[in-house]
């Protein structure tokens, strides 16, 4: 995953590794981060291309995240659930998302599935009460898409962030860019075609959703090796040892290989989930094992940063050095719910039962 395609040429990754602590700082990507993404698609990958955006397959996305993660994690974990709400959003609307959704194809959205709020049915629309924590950009996005129940089904709602409250409540040790603050309704009044019923998503649906979050997860290891690289190439040696270089020692150089290959794997892994994503249906055991395989990636990510710690030692943890802010982001993004590796576990098993 090279960022210096067409995709995110070297100065716009650069400007990405520039700002990431700034959109750290201030727990939202800053004002360059999000027009680098934007104007290289990151927000209209998951647009309908009759509305101008791209609707990339998943192996299109997962490079998009892995590039973007690799200098600012937390702007790719926003571009990630971008696609993840623009693809929940053509679900539930069966295609037939209404047009002022899709106005803008590189416009960020942002949203949460949870049932966190209702919808009441009134004359000419529904009112929408509700309070949605965790939703990642929301500070920055034009559109959330936000789960409810009406009338006792679990529906869907695309609703302009104008109109939209958020409160700031996220305050996490990693991720901190991503701004996962809560999003809130009181007596909101919506056109009813803003509101669809939505069943629950496709097997190769679920697994393109924890692609998306795998992917950015992926990006930061990559960018916690670029760190540990330059370390290797300046001219610091291990301390109170005779090797003139880090590179000198056969087991720092050990310890680059390994934390190289867990990368490398994870790497692989979520490209071959997407693979099979962009192949067809997944049946629900396929799906089972591919959720196994992400979960052990984000794993494989974790314990690779953290031999690339144990190699650049305690500076490693200085607040002006980028490995402790990737090893935050890996340590917090790598637990999602869609990487829990205990949870893909019990549902490989039971999948692994039903077949016998």
């Amino acid at each position: 995953m090279d960022v210096t395609t067409d995709a995110t040429p070297h100065d716009q990754a650069r400007i990405l590794l520039e700002n990431a602590e700034k959109t750290e700082q201030q727990d939202r990507p800053t004002a360059d981060s999000l027009g680098v993404v934007r104007r290289h698609g990151g927000f209209a990958l998951r647009t309908p291309e009759r509305f101008g955006g791209a609707w990339a397959d998943a192996g299109t996305v997962a490079r998009h995240l892995a590039d973007v993660g690799r200098y600012c994690p937390s702007t790719a974990w926003i571009a990630g659930t971008c696609a993840t709400g623009k693809t929940f959003a053509d679900g539930a609307f069966r295609g037939a998302v209404p047009a002022d959704f899709h106005a803008d194809p590189d416009a960020l959205a942002c949203g949460s599935g949870r049932p966190d709020g209702t919808g009441e049915p009134e004359p000419g629309g529904i009112r929408i009460n509700g309070r949605w924590p965790y939703v990642s950009g929301c500070e920055d996005a034009a559109w959330a898409g936000l789960g409810l129940i009406v009338d006792g089904v679990y529906s869907f709602a695309l609703i302009p962030m104008a109109d939209l409250t958020v409160e700031r409540t996220w305050h996490s040790a990693g991720m901190r860019g991503t701004g996962s603050n809560t999003v809130v309704a009181h007596d909101l009044p919506v056109p009813a075609e803003w509101v669809s019923p939505a069943g629950p998503p496709a097997s190769a649906t679920l697994v393109f959703y924890g692609i998306t979050v795998l992917a950015p997860v992926v990006g930061a290891a990559r960018g916690a090796l670029d760190v540990v690289h330059a370390l290797f190439a300046s001219d610091r040696k291990p301390f109170m040892t005779a090797y003139a270089r880090m590179g000198d020692s056969p087991a720092a150089r050990h310890w680059l290989a390994e934390a190289t290959l867990l990368v490398d794997r994870a790497e692989r892994t979520v490209l071959a989930a997407a693979q099979a994503v962009d192949a067809g249906d997944v049946s629900a055991a396929e799906r089972a094992r591919l959720e196994i395989d992400l979960s052990y990636a984000a794993r494989d990510c974790r314990a690779a940063v953290e031999l690339m710690l144990d190699l650049h030692g305690p500076s490693g943890f200085a607040t002006n050095n980028a490995l402790q802010r990737y090893w935050r982001d890996i340590a917090v993004g790598g637990r999602h719910p869609h990487l829990r590796t205990y949870i893909a576990a019990e549902n490989h098993g039971r999948a692994l039962a039903a077949e016998g």
